[in-house]
């Protein structure tokens, strides 16, 4: 199955449509995204952008199942897309919702990161951010 990503004017993700692998195909057997824009664009009867996204792709990373596979090829735009994310053209990426005025794009991955490292805990505490100080909260109860 194939997925690709409608986006509005602003390049933001509206949905996620799922097209049969077949319909991507050229003669050769070779996948084409825009044989499978043509496919979306007739059937809505009306001219959208879309972007073909990988569903296995998550920052940067082609994954089967839940390890990384060791053919990288089918990696591309960074990150599976999902309604509200931006598409960016210059990086070819797709991109998620700033969670946090204060968190960084990380560039390999077009990924956010908070600008202070996650603790790394031994007693199953739960962190989470908080951006009024600007770091790391224990939660305790």
């Amino acid at each position: 199955m194939a997925y690709f990503a409608k986006l509005n004017n602003n390049n933001i993700v509206e949905e996620i449509i799922s097209v049969n692998d077949k319909m991507l195909l050229d003669n050769d057997g070779n996948e084409i995204e825009k044989k499978g824009i043509d496919f979306l664009n007739s059937l809505y009867k009306k001219e959208y952008k879309w972007k073909k996204t990988s569903f296995n792709t998550r920052k940067g990373v082609y994954y089967t199942g839940i390890t990384p596979s060791e053919n990288q090829s089918k990696s591309f735009r960074k990150n599976f897309a999902k309604p509200g994310y931006v598409y960016d053209e210059e990086r070819d990426a797709f991109i998620p919702p700033k969670p946090f005025n204060s968190w960084i794009l990380n560039e390999n991955t077009c990924s956010w990161e908070a600008p202070i490292q996650k603790p790394i805990s031994d007693d199953n505490f739960i962190y989470v951010w908080n951006e009024d100080i600007l770091n790391w909260k224990k939660i305790t109860e």
